[in-house]
């Protein structure tokens, strides 16, 4: 029930709470979202500086390798040891003049025009006695020529420079010198070292021939083939990687295999996590925070809220002495003291109602007294007029005898009624015979009746008993039977029948008269409500219901009928605690 109802802190607190958790939800996720895009950029501009570098580097390798050969190609010793034809004189005079001036560790050849290996110093011996990528760099000469070379199932960048001399005939090609490194994983981790710790992957033939990634992510790479030239990210063995690829150009400018430069998201993935950690913690503190002091401040605010809460029930039980001390000078404080002077107005207009309520009281009691002591006296007055002044025959005087008798009586209960009321006490119900009290009510308006043409017609069945104070009921239906009669100064009839329904009996009261107004219908049971009656304040239909209702049953009119006027009484069988 409390969950259903909740008060107006914990409205404060969800509502905040949720604009709170909604507020950094958006705020991290657009953080975040932002990091990921700058990762991401960061780890793109790494890729794209790694490729740079690697250029950088390859191109400074093939130049150092372009000027060593050019070097050597132009000194006089070897063009004199190239002329002899002498292949010990060659390499030992090219092993000479390359340990000088060379400080690396790669291979040199010295080959005929054909390619057939004369002299090999350092690097890799598995090339074997034919260069064939001599052939493909002679229709450059005598330019020189640099490329990729994979030959016996390795990868080499090798640079050809012919060696010409002077003849009869003009330059004449002596031999060539083949000058370069053997692709290989320290060549890659080299690569790796300087460029700031990117992997790369030298692929040719569907193989990976240096790597500086394990075996598994390097075949798996190369069988993906991913698209040279452009950044990918791709799944390696269940981790990301960004993946930029160049082609390797041999002599020719032909591909012959591939170099991926990768780097692994991991890094990324795992400051992400750190990320996403820390920001789960900062938001649940910002949450446990911003509902802390939600909760302070809305106490705060809420007190003075409460305190007029408390004060409103109070006043709600009638405590108008009831007062709110003052908070400040804010918009509460002024509530308060707003709040205080309603209660002093209501307090004084209380009791002022009270001295109006009594001098009300005591006029409506004296209407309802006038009102109810009119019909009996009228009867009495004149019932003696036509004793006094007609000549009436015995009949005639006893009828007039016991109208004045029942007249009299209804005084007496009347007068004897109010001295009840005014101690509190109700006579008991006593169980009558309805007709007998309709007939007493009709009886005492018969001279009337008579006098103005109206019959007054009884169908209600003698067997039918209900328990009520007679005297009261007996003037509900005096008052009935005489706004019918007002209304049909002319003449007409009224129709009074009863019948049982459900433990109640139901009384119909209908008349031929000009029906009641439309302007008062709705507010025909209220005091002092009437339509240009001659006699009566308009107090008859209010107490008369207000006597049924202390009986336990009702009184209404039927708004169906607009030709005439029907009232229906319903009056309980049994007595029901109303009546007791």
């Amino acid at each position: 029930m409390r969950f259903r109802n909740p008060s107006l802190l914990w409205k404060i607190l969800l509502s905040t709470s949720i604009f709170i958790t909604a507020l950094l939800a958006l705020a991290g996720w657009t953080v975040q979202d932002q990091v990921l895009r700058a990762m991401s950029q960061n780890l793109q501009s790494e890729m794209q500086g790694s490729f740079r570098a690697y250029e950088s580097l390859w191109q400074a390798r093939a130049e150092m390798l372009r000027s060593v050969s050019l070097v050597l190609s132009t000194m006089s010793d070897v063009r004199a040891a190239f002329r002899t034809n002498d292949k010990a004189t060659i390499r030992d005079t090219a092993a000479e003049i390359w340990t000088k001036i060379s400080q690396t560790n790669g291979l040199f050849l010295v080959t005929d025009p054909q390619g057939s290996v004369i002299a090999s110093l350092g690097g890799d011996d598995d090339l074997g006695n034919e260069v064939p990528a001599v052939r493909q760099a002679a229709r450059n000469f005598p330019r020189q020529t640099s490329g990729f070379v994979l030959q016996n199932g390795k990868l080499y960048q090798m640079v050809v420079t012919p060696v010409y001399v002077e003849t009869d005939r003009g330059l004449g090609l002596l031999n060539v010198l083949v000058a370069g490194y053997l692709v290989d994983s320290r060549v890659a981790a080299d690569l790796k070292t300087r460029t700031g710790g990117s992997d790369f992957v030298f692929l040719a033939s569907g193989s990976a021939l240096a790597s500086t990634l394990d075996g598994a992510v390097s075949a798996r790479l190369a069988s993906l083939k991913p698209e040279p030239n452009s950044l990918e990210r791709i799944d390696l063995n269940h981790s990301q990687y960004a993946v930029i690829g160049s082609p390797l150009l041999d002599m020719q400018g032909a591909t012959v295999g591939e170099i991926f430069i990768v780097r692994s998201f991991e890094a990324v993935r795992q400051r992400i996590a750190m990320l996403q950690r820390n920001f789960i913690l900062t938001w649940l503190a910002a949450i446990l925070a911003g509902l802390g002091g939600s909760y302070l401040l809305a106490r705060r605010i809420l007190d003075p809220v409460k305190q007029l809460d408390r004060a409103a029930a109070r006043i709600a039980l009638q405590e108008y002495q009831t007062r709110v001390p003052k908070a400040g000078d804010d918009e509460l404080g002024r509530l308060a003291d707003t709040f205080n002077a309603m209660c002093s107005s209501i307090q004084e207009a209380r009791e002022e109602l009270i001295r109006q309520e009594r001098i009300s009281t005591i006029g409506r009691l004296s209407s309802s007294i006038v009102h109810d002591l009119r019909n009996p006296l009228a009867a009495i007055y004149g019932g003696a007029e036509m004793l006094m002044d007609g000549e009436l025959n015995e009949s005639q005087v006893k009828r007039l005898a016991a109208n004045i008798y029942r007249s009299s009586r209804a005084v007496k209960d009347l007068l004897q009624e109010l001295v009840d009321v005014s101690r509190q006490h109700a006579q008991p119900a006593e169980v009558c015979h309805l007709r007998d009290v309709i007939e007493a009510a009709a009886e005492v308006q018969a001279v009337n009746a008579e006098s103005q043409g109206v019959k007054i017609s009884v169908n209600v069945s003698g067997d039918i008993e209900v328990p009520l104070e007679r005297a009261r009921i007996e003037r509900v239906f005096l008052n009935l039977i005489g706004n019918a009669l007002e209304a049909m100064p002319d003449g007409g009839e009224i129709s009074i029948s009863a019948e049982r329904a459900q433990g109640d009996v139901l009384v119909k009261v209908e008349d031929t008269g000009t029906g009641i107004p439309e302007n008062i219908r709705a507010r025909l049971f209220e005091p002092f409500v009437s339509s240009g009656k001659k006699n009566g304040l308009g107090l008859g239909l209010a107490l008369s219901r207000q006597t049924v209702l202390d009986h336990g049953g009702d009184l209404w009119v039927d708004q169906q009928v607009r030709q005439g006027a029907t009232f229906w009484v319903r009056l309980p069988v049994e007595v029901t605690s109303a009546a007791a």
